[in-house]
């Protein structure tokens, strides 16, 4: 509410413009320009894998062949500009207010929120080193768009892995063995798993393994950015 408030005193007096081109909002546009949004605009894609398709799907042939362990992922679009520049601009130059505007896009594509969220766990050396999880902080920006709950220490990671950035799929899946941990059980069992990118799937994954062993039957993803399967090999 408090933030709802100096947003409203902040645009009242200030002039609004587009989050990413920087030039003068119209009157009934926010946060984007009618040019600008249309890089935002839904591509078909497999609603089981959130992989780009010539047309929508509920499944793909890969996922009917071997499904991945959520049941439904919903992003922004493939990790290209213009999402890549401002997922950059979030965590390395810690322009934190394009987490709120990606988020309310994002809730726009969530049929049937899960009634809680809960972010992907940074280790404690990255977040000191850091300053912030990406994760956390879009997850709470969803939370309010959608109107559930988060929860934020459900998920924990115990041990120190080296960045995924520029391993294959078998080596992200290998980094990433015995991870993480749940500090606490689920209270529902429709829960949703934030991030800002899924590339091979290999985190979600191992956090829906946790999540699966201990009740819970339905998991969605809520992410940004799908990176595109080419990316992938």
């Amino acid at each position: 509410m408090l933030y709802q408030r100096i947003k409203q005193t902040l645009f009242s007096s200030v002039p609004r413009l587009c989050a990413l081109c920087g030039l003068p909002l119209a009157s009934g546009e926010y946060d984007w320009c009618g040019t600008c949004l249309s890089y935002f605009q839904p591509t078909p894609r497999c609603t089981r894998c959130g992989l780009q398709m010539p047309f929508s799907t509920p499944q793909c042939g890969r996922c009917l062949k071997s499904p991945p362990l959520w049941n439904h992922l919903y992003c922004l679009g493939d990790y290209a500009y213009p999402l890549t520049q401002m997922i950059h601009q979030i965590k390395y130059g810690r322009q934190f207010w394009h987490i709120d505007s990606l988020a309310a896009l994002l809730a726009k594509s969530i049929p049937s929120p899960a009634p809680l969220l809960l972010p992907v766990p940074m280790h404690w050396q990255r977040y000191l080193h850091r300053g912030f999880n990406q994760s956390t902080l879009l997850t709470h920006s969803l939370s309010r768009h959608l109107g559930v709950a988060c929860q934020t220490r459900l998920l924990q990671r115990i041990r120190s892995t080296p960045p995924q950035e520029g391993l294959h799929k078998t080596e992200r899946e290998n980094n990433l063995m015995q991870a993480f941990t749940l500090r606490s059980l689920p209270p529902v069992r429709h829960v949703a798993i934030v991030d800002d990118v899924v590339t091979t799937g290999s985190t979600v994954s191992q956090l829906c393994q946790l999540l699966l062993e201990v009740g819970v039957e339905y998991i969605d993803i809520y992410c940004l950015c799908r990176t595109p399967e080419y990316h992938n090999q």
